[in-house]
């Protein structure tokens, strides 16, 4: 039997969605509250990105030596001081007054404006470039292992409770270079997608998640780039907050997206080509020239050791098998303020010395590149039970002149007449920086360390030490 529809009868068509008119109604003015807002947003973040403080041109005009990549890191590292010392977030706090003032200000100059939509355009543009230089400057330094450098023989040689937790975790992070390559590939990455506007978003997603990990990990391990880590995540989490609403209806809420309708119109060539030039520039300095320079500089060697070459065929630990001082002979003694327990000779021209005199710690624990050896203290910074010497050695090979590298403690200078009987011996005799008489005999010691030795065979294979 079959049913036939008469024609008169109703037929059921298939439903068709429609969009709610206040989702989908395009925005074409602010409320009140939003253009409150923004004023304050848009002179908080311009004054906070852009550099208004003189003397951060007067620093970069004084370290701009040879074009260096220290030098474009340190133009990328810009964040608004008003206070000496460390940074802290008492300078957001300024910012963020001088900013209400401006907007108070603004909103009486400006009440009939119905939106910002191309100031606002304009400020995540400015952000964005300004996030992706930070990340670059630090991605390129990861990428090239060399933000966190291998230990030194005389790290190794240092009691692991002399180290300060922020020492601990860098040696840990420099003792993987693949994972530290790793970390700078993320970041780069996150920059080059901020420089498109279609993909600025996913670049900010992943800004946020690297950039709240390494911001943990400062307040954890007492880093002191937290304030800064925490100034890019607020950066990231500005890009981000431009979709934010869109992406929660369409993933969270399950509901239409109003799209981004918005389109930013140049009328004159000259400021379209300008745009070009500028983005241009920006790739060939932060992604061009200093990733070039950035390799360079690691086929060099870790920036944060001196690059002075030390003694030859003399890098190693030393036992102090003889230490006289004053014409008394001191015996090994674990207590003995004065007498000198190991010498450690590195590659380049620091002698580290292990006794019981009282270290005066180094508490260093922000990025810097400095490009002088007397200013690389990354070796003693955050160290302990060692005492770092830099050493001059006179055009007859014979006369050794050792200044402390920690000038925390003081003018503490030896000069010294060195002898090497054998290979393995090394005699140093004059006087110490009180003036008394000073001879020790230094005995190279064998010593195999985990880290060299695992190197060597390789991760799978058979270590004995």
């Amino acid at each position: 039997m079959s049913t036939t529809l008469s024609p008169a009868a109703p037929v059921l068509e298939r439903p068709r969605f429609v969009e709610p008119t206040s989702s989908a109604a395009p925005e074409h003015q602010w409320a009140g509250y939003e253009k409150a807002l923004f004023r304050f947003a848009f002179l908080y973040f311009a004054l906070q990105v852009l550099p208004l403080d003189w003397k951060y041109y007067r620093d970069v005009a004084a370290n701009w030596s040879g074009f260096s990549f220290g030098d474009i890191f340190r133009v990328a590292h810009y964040s608004p001081r008003f206070f000496d010392g460390p940074d802290t977030f008492l300078n957001w706090a300024v910012v963020a007054l001088l900013a209400a003032v401006g907007a108070v200000v603004w909103s009486l100059v400006d009440k009939s404006r119905p939106e910002y939509n191309t100031l606002y355009y304009w400020l995540r543009v400015l952000v964005r470039y300004r996030l992706a230089a930070g990340l670059l400057a630090y991605g390129f330094l990861k990428l090239f292992p060399m933000q966190s450098p291998p230990p030194s023989l005389s790290l190794l040689n240092t009691h692991y409770g002399d180290l300060s937790d922020w020492k601990i975790f860098s040696l840990s992070l420099g003792i993987v270079p693949s994972y530290q390559s790793f970390l700078g590939l993320v970041e780069i990455l996150s920059a080059v997608l901020l420089l498109n506007r279609r993909t600025a978003s996913i670049g900010a997603f992943l800004s946020i998640s690297f950039l709240g990990n390494v911001f943990l990990s400062n307040l954890a391990y007492e880093g002191g780039e937290y304030v800064y880590s925490f100034y890019l995540l607020a950066l990231a989490l500005v890009v981000l907050w431009y979709d934010a609403r869109r992406v929660n209806d369409l993933l969270t809420l399950e509901r239409p997206a109003v799209p981004n309708r918005f389109q930013l119109v140049l009328p004159e060539g000259w400021q379209r080509s300008g745009r070009q030039v500028l983005k241009a520039g920006f790739v060939l300095l932060f992604v061009g020239l200093y990733g070039v320079k950035t390799y360079a500089a690691y086929q060099r060697g870790p920036y944060h050791y001196p690059q002075t070459p030390g003694l030859p065929d003399a890098a190693g630990l030393y036992n102090v098998r003889e230490f006289r001082l004053a014409g008394q002979v001191r015996p090994y003694s674990a207590t003995d303020p004065e007498r000198w327990q190991d010498v450690v000779l590195e590659e380049w021209n620091t002698l580290s010395v292990r006794s019981s005199r009282p270290v005066v710690l180094d508490h260093s624990n922000t990025e810097a590149i400095h490009s002088q050896d007397a200013n690389r203290n990354y070796e003693f910074a955050g160290a302990a039970g060692r005492h770092y010497y830099a050493y001059q050695l006179s055009s007859d090979g014979q006369t050794l002149t050792l200044q402390n590298r920690n000038p925390g403690e003081g003018a503490d200078k030896l000069t010294l007449r060195l002898t090497r009987p054998d290979a393995r011996t090394i005699t140093l005799s004059g006087t110490d920086a009180q003036g008394r008489d000073l001879q020790v005999v230094l005995e190279k010691r064998d010593k195999k360390h985990l880290l060299e030795e695992a190197a060597k065979t390789g991760r799978r294979g058979d270590l004995k030490l």
